[in-house]
């Protein structure tokens, strides 16, 4: 595909120079180890077919989160979306969720999505909370503006996190928007951060040789199996 380089250089978003995340692992209920680390604009191919079967699951509103991502790694892969960090769960390899992000300002950061492909472990919520950890105690900014899109990620991050309801609009639009302060999460960072690093060498070889993705089959019954699980 040919660039009109002289368009292209106006088109492109500047890219803010970010401190980098650092990896951990945590521990998950059933003893597996997920390794939670930071991913890149290079990566998103290898991500994108672990987010497209959710497209067609209308369970939980997974078909518009899962549609946003998509969109929103897309974007930022053809640099047409500023400022975004991406953080990644996989436990041998696999890729079980993930979650996105981005700097509005160096005082205030915006959340995007929170997407677990593997359920019932926590996973997406220790994800949010690893990119809670990276907004306020890496990136250092002040607070960050989160916003929901199922009584799920509600009962998640507005109640579990308590955080406090602001005015006006979120990026993404639709519910009001919330914001965690710095205080807001150190307060709650002992019951909900988890993790240890560094990371163990042979755990972190395995989790960047390749990001492993599970069948489009696989990936529906992850989701909706651990839904019938939990109804049950």
């Amino acid at each position: 595909m040919r660039i009109d380089m002289e368009l292209e250089r106006y088109l492109r978003p500047p890219d803010r120079e970010m401190p980098p995340y650092p990896a951990k692992v945590i521990t998950l209920a059933t003893g597996s180890k997920m390794v939670v680390r930071q991913v890149f604009r290079e990566d998103v191919p290898a991500i994108l077919p672990a987010v497209r079967p959710t497209l067609d699951i209308p369970r939980d509103y997974y078909d518009v989160v899962g549609s946003r991502v998509y969109a929103e790694l897309l974007a930022w892969y053809r640099y047409r979306y500023r400022d975004v960090f991406c953080i990644i769960g996989q436990i041998d390899g696999l890729l079980v969720g993930l979650v996105n992000s981005r700097m509005f300002s160096p005082q205030l950061g915006i959340s995007l999505h929170t997407l677990a492909i593997e359920r019932g472990l926590r996973i997406g919520a220790h994800l949010f909370a690893a990119k809670m950890e990276h907004h306020i105690e890496y990136l250092g900014q002040e607070e960050v503006l989160i916003t929901a899109e199922s009584p799920i990620g509600f009962r998640r991050w507005m109640i579990e996190y308590g955080l406090e309801l602001r005015e006006g609009q979120h990026e993404l639009g639709g519910a009001a928007p919330y914001a965690l302060t710095r205080e807001m999460y150190f307060d709650a960072k002992h019951r909900l951060v988890a993790g240890e690093r560094p990371v163990p060498q042979e755990l972190m070889e395995v989790a960047q040789r390749e990001i492993r993705v599970a069948s489009e089959t696989d990936i529906i019954e992850k989701i909706l199996g651990a839904r019938r699980r939990e109804i049950l």
